[in-house]
């Protein structure tokens, strides 16, 4: 199989010159500028953080195709010569050749070799000469093979940057604003610069241990329950440093009470008609829905996964993936490793992901059998040791009897429980995922006919603009006899839009908990329906806070908060 690489390559505010590529050497009084890949405009390649020895938060990984791309926005002191160092690796055989342009000039293309392991980095070089001001440097995958992964670019201009001496300000208001048992994400104010600010490093004593274009970062690989201090230095394109900022002080979480949702609930498993935590105790998860990968990829990113983990205290992501639509269909090496990569970015704050098969046009879920057998096999082959993977086999089944997703439940199941054994699955219901009201039938379809498997949960979707007191007592009505995941909801209509029912979703709320039904509301993006938790163009840069919430955004979000989690632990 190949390996599926990053999008786009960018290369801060240069001009390519000529087609060679060589290493570059150490030039006295040359100031180096560090732009992490992870942090560029990204087209046909993911962020990924699989392959240890990577710098930053992570690296680009382009899809196995041409045209995919990674562009750094890099600001420039002067107009000069300068040198573009890239840190890559490739562990093919093959070049994997990248064209790189400034400014959108002319490309020069360059080939990344075969660095012997996907672990193992190495750096490449070209010349270039810098416009004044800011910058648009891209490097675009030639080939179908894609890219290389590529960490970061250096940028090293001649004689320090011209006759720029002057420091950024040094920045201000260090918080540490989110921490799990394994990483703290610490914030500051904007520094400011006679020229520009390039970037921030993040020092623990005296070490550097990251850089960044943003005003926040998280510092991963840290010990659970335990205090660190970090400070803060602002850069400019000349390799002027700031002073460091006053010490952030931030602490990790521990275990028990204290912990993430997934640390403390460790690997879920059905008992009775509940879900249960690691304890043996039923428990209610409480999360969010991204909209459809294929539109809304923008609004699941670390600024809106911070958020959603450390703002809101969400305890589960459901990754929707749609199958037609412009979904897997259209490329399923893209989707797969789109949801591995969230999945990765979900699992490193704390929450459980739900792997959304989210097959709706058409109905009968059996059309996509032989997809979704390809799809669960690597999915579960690549995360079947975590403990925070919920597997939703089917979206919303409709135009199709019970009998018939019920025979394909069955064949998907064993080839999940193959590789994954202890894993929950989640099974859709009939008639848009309603146990078969919404085509007249009721509960009993599926109460007296379950699927032939344990460790199953049943979903239900209901929209409480449009689904009143009949749909709600069929959910009560069967969380009774069998067990109940509630995968899909909104405070609106069936179509995802219009007015808010607050009142009737609140008696939903109040069902939920009193039988502890986990659940997820749809939806985690800026599209312009109400259902949609953020206004309109909030994604992909945010800022996601309560001010840039739609009035749905702003209820479940309390919702989730409020009451805060209390797992049992006993």
């Amino acid at each position: 199989m190949s390996h599926w690489k990053p999008r786009f390559l960018v290369f801060g505010a240069a001009t390519v010159l000529g087609g060679a590529l060589f290493v570059h050497a150490t030039i006295a009084s040359a100031a180096n500028t560090d732009y992490q890949a992870e942090n560029a405009t990204i087209s046909k390649g993911v962020v990924e953080s699989n392959h240890a020895g990577y710098t930053g938060t992570g690296f680009v990984n382009y899809d196995n195709s041409t045209g995919g791309y990674v562009e750094w926005t890099v600001t420039a002191a002067a107009a000069g010569p300068a040198t573009l160092t890239i840190r890559y690796a490739n562990g093919t055989t093959v070049n994997r050749a990248l064209a790189v342009s400034v400014n959108g000039g002319a490309p020069t293309t360059v080939a990344f070799a075969g660095t012997g392991a996907w672990t193992t980095w190495q750096e490449k070089a070209t010349t270039a000469t810098l416009a004044a001001g800011t910058n648009k440097v891209r490097a675009t995958a030639t080939t179908a093979d894609g890219g290389p992964n590529v960490d970061r670019l250096t940028v090293t201009t001649e004689g320090g940057g011209g006759d720029d001496k002057e420091a950024p300000s040094t920045p201000g208001n260090g918080r540490a604003t989110g921490a799990t048992a394994t990483s703290v994400t610490v914030a500051w104010d904007a520094s400011t610069d006679n020229v520009g600010v390039a970037g921030y490093r993040v020092y623990a004593g005296a070490t550097a241990v990251g850089t960044t274009q943003a005003t926040s970062f998280t510092v991963t690989g840290l010990a659970p329950n335990t205090s660190y201090q970090w400070t803060v230095a602002a850069y400019d394109a000349a390799g002027n440093e700031s002073p460091k900022s006053a010490a952030i002080t931030g602490k990790t979480t521990g275990g028990g009470g204290g912990g993430t949702p997934a640390a403390i609930n460790g690997q879920l498993h059905v008992c009775g008609v509940h879900l249960c935590n690691q304890y043996n105790q039923p428990i209610q998860l409480r999360g969010m829905s991204t909209h459809g990968l294929q539109w809304y990829e923008n609004c699941v990113n670390n600024a809106s996964l911070d958020a959603l983990a450390n703002d809101w205290g969400a305890d589960s992501v459901r990754i929707s993936m749609y199958i037609q639509e412009g979904g897997y269909q259209t490329n399923p090496r893209k989707f797969t490793d789109l949801v591995h990569s969230i999945i990765e970015q979900v699992t490193a704050r704390g929450m459980y992901a739900i792997v959304d098969w989210h097959q709706l046009t058409p109905g009968d879920p059996n059309y996509n059998l032989a997809r979704a057998k390809t799809f669960f096999t690597e999915i579960a082959q690549r995360h079947k040791d975590k403990t925070n993977i919920l597997y939703e086999v089917a979206n919303e089944p409709n135009n199709v009897s019970w009998a018939k997703v019920k025979s394909y439940h069955e064949q998907i199941i064993p080839v999940i429980r193959a590789i994954d054994p202890d894993s929950v699955i989640l099974l859709g219901t009939h008639a848009w995922g309603s146990l078969g009201i919404s085509d007249d039938g009721d509960e009993t379809d599926v109460i007296n006919n379950p699927v032939n498997a344990t460790n199953v949960l049943y979903s239900f979707h209901f929209y409480a603009a449009s689904h009143g007191n009949e749909y709600m007592g069929a959910l009560s009505r069967a969380a009774d006899k069998i067990p109940m995941i509630v995968t899909e909801f909104g405070t609106q209509t069936a179509s995802g839009d219009g007015g808010n029912n607050f009142g009737r979703s609140q008696q939903y709320m109040d069902l939920m908990a009193q039988k502890k039904i986990s659940w997820t509301n749809w939806n985690y993006s800026d599209d312009f329906r109400s259902g949609a938790v953020w206004n309109t163009g909030t994604c992909p840069n945010g800022p996601y806070t309560t001010a840039r919430l739609k009035p749905a955004g702003a209820w479940i979000r309390d919702h989730i908060k409020n009451p805060p989690d209390n797992f049992p632990t006993g």
